[in-house]
């Protein structure tokens, strides 16, 4: 999909060719045109950055330019990276219903995976091994789809609710993950922003606009070091 203006673009210049010696100006004027074409064509050929996550990636309660997402593409843009970031946040999300819809996800070529899924599971209980697990099939999907996808995993905490070894254990998930596939890792997602009042909304769990500028520099941390300017 990223190559067909520069397909078509080739494709005029033979069509050009077979017309004949009698279109010379025609040519000339044509050949203007193609190289607008293949402009065009390389300037839309962007890397694409995938975040794939729950309501905290699709940013709910807020306008979608206030998402982090769009923050980290408004920063790509100002350094003039050659990035499309695409937000396939879904709220209410957990790491079952993410490993159900992951290859569908996937049939857009990705240079960039960054997966924010297990908030949801941690708040219901969900079985350790579950959660872990999910996460698991879904970094390994992602990497046999497409091995040369870089892969970052954004690590979560939760309220000690559910127990003293059970918040730990599901602390410990995503550092773990992140070692045991080589993937890198946003030690957490929330860090400077979880249990502050001003910046969350009032259901104290999803951030305000001022609250996901700071998870933005969360993320930007970690995933500056993973893009590559061309």
């Amino acid at each position: 999909m990223r190559n067909l203006k520069y397909y078509f673009a080739i494709f005029s210049i033979f069509i050009m060719i077979s017309c004949g010696e009698n279109a010379e100006k025609k040519v000339e004027e044509k050949s203007k045109e193609e190289t607008q074409i293949e402009t065009e064509a390389k300037v839309s050929e962007k890397n694409v950055i995938l975040f794939f996550g729950n309501s905290l990636t699709a940013g709910m309660g807020l306008e979608a330019s206030e998402a982090f997402p769009v923050l980290i593409q408004n920063r790509l843009d100002s350094l003039n990276y050659n990035y499309e970031v695409v937000n396939a946040g879904l709220s209410g999300e957990t790491t079952a219903s993410g490993k159900n819809r992951i290859n569908w996800v996937l049939n857009q070529d990705v240079d960039v995976f960054v997966l924010e899924l297990g908030a949801n599971d941690g708040l219901r209980g969900i079985p350790i091994a579950e959660t872990r697990k999910n996460l698991q099939d879904i970094i390994s999907t992602v990497k046999e789809k497409n091995p040369n996808t870089k892969i970052v995993l954004a690590g979560m905490q939760i309220p000690p609710n559910m127990g003293e070894e059970y918040t730990t254990d599901f602390r410990n998930i995503f550092p773990e993950l992140a070692e045991e596939n080589n993937v890198e890792l946003i030690p957490f997602l929330l860090e400077g922003v979880a249990g502050d009042p001003e910046l969350n909304q009032q259901d104290g769990i999803h951030p305000t606009a001022e609250g996901y500028e700071i998870v933005a520099d969360n993320v930007w941390s970690v995933l500056e070091d993973v893009v590559e300017k061309e």
